[in-house]
């Protein structure tokens, strides 16, 4: 019969450190995010996939077509195709395409670029069941920006 005396005051013991558990974390603010209607602040140092910088003064890409970015990539998923127009003394941007899916966001291409035409992005909300959908055309998302 002791043994089960001992089962019941064990178990309310255990009941009440949970509840007391339970009570002190009711009374703490909340830490959850209600997702799709609030979003965190991204940090500054948050590194998103890479896009392209706007020239401030002309409204197109930095970019000079220099292709250190391509040859700084690890895994190869930057693509980089520019044209030498007439009457111009520049390479033009005409390509600029990201495969999302093979990058491994180290930084190489950001560090390479002398011109500071490509940078980090905040964009963390990416989601797709799609490979098509992480090869981005970053000179098409630019144009789109304006």
């Amino acid at each position: 019969m002791s043994g089960y005396f001992a089962e019941i005051f064990s178990g309310t013991k255990s009941l009440a450190i949970g509840m007391g558990i339970t009570f002190k974390y009711m009374l703490k603010p909340v830490v959850t995010v209600q997702y799709p209607y609030e979003t965190l602040k991204m940090p500054e140092r948050y590194r998103g996939h890479i896009e392209l910088v706007k020239d401030p003064e002309t409204g197109e890409a930095k970019c000079i077509v220099c292709g250190m970015c391509q040859r700084a990539c690890p895994s190869g998923c930057i693509t980089v195709a520019g044209d030498k127009r007439e009457g111009e003394k520049k390479k033009v941007l005409g390509k600029y395409v990201l495969n999302f899916t093979t990058c491994s966001l180290c930084g190489s291409c950001v560090e390479s670029c002398k011109s500071g035409a490509i940078k980090f992005s905040k964009e963390y909300n990416l989601a797709s069941t799609r490979k098509e959908d992480y090869i981005l055309d970053l000179l098409q998302r630019l144009k789109e920006q304006r």
